[in-house]
């Protein structure tokens, strides 16, 4: 008789694929509570609400210094193709979330800085981020939360 090994249940068990769906229920909840804050400009909340603005946007968000930084160390850190944070950055540009500026030390280099609608966006998602890890740490129970993350930050060390 096969096991639930042989049927391949390993595949959909396995600590990437768990961290994977983690994340995008997290990234997700994110966005809702984003979509819902009260202290975000509406246009902003609409978007989010709308889901125009999504997981992919929340890779600026993440990853964006508060003063700044060149596109392509934004790319970088990000872990993406300088391509695919312009057209990123493309997009948040025209919802005003963050500007391209020149950047003043190589007039080629592009400088990507969040906008005051930007800041406000940031500190929508610290609230969001810091309301949906209290949400995960009551579902999961404040040792195996604390665990949970003091192995994470260990392993991606």
């Amino acid at each position: 008789m096969p096991t639930d090994m042989d049927r391949g249940a390993w595949r959909h068990t396995h600590l990437g694929r768990l961290s994977e769906l983690a994340h995008q229920r997290f990234d997700a909840r994110v966005l809702g509570l984003m979509a819902h804050d009260d202290e975000l400009a509406l246009v902003l909340s609409h978007l989010a609400a709308r889901g125009r603005l999504g997981a992919s946007h929340i890779q600026i968000t993440r990853h964006l210094p508060v003063d700044g930084c060149r596109l392509t160390t934004l790319a970088e850190h990000a872990g993406i193709t300088k391509q695919a944070m312009g057209k990123l950055v493309d997009q948040c540009a025209a919802w005003g979330l963050v500007a391209r500026l020149s950047d003043p030390r190589d007039a080629r280099a592009i400088q990507v800085a969040f906008t005051e609608a930007g800041r406000q966006w940031l500190a929508a998602y610290r609230r969001a981020v810091l309301q949906a890890q209290g949400e995960f740490r009551r579902a999961v129970g404040a040792e195996v939360a604390t665990v949970v993350l003091l192995g994470l930050e260990v392993y991606v060390a």
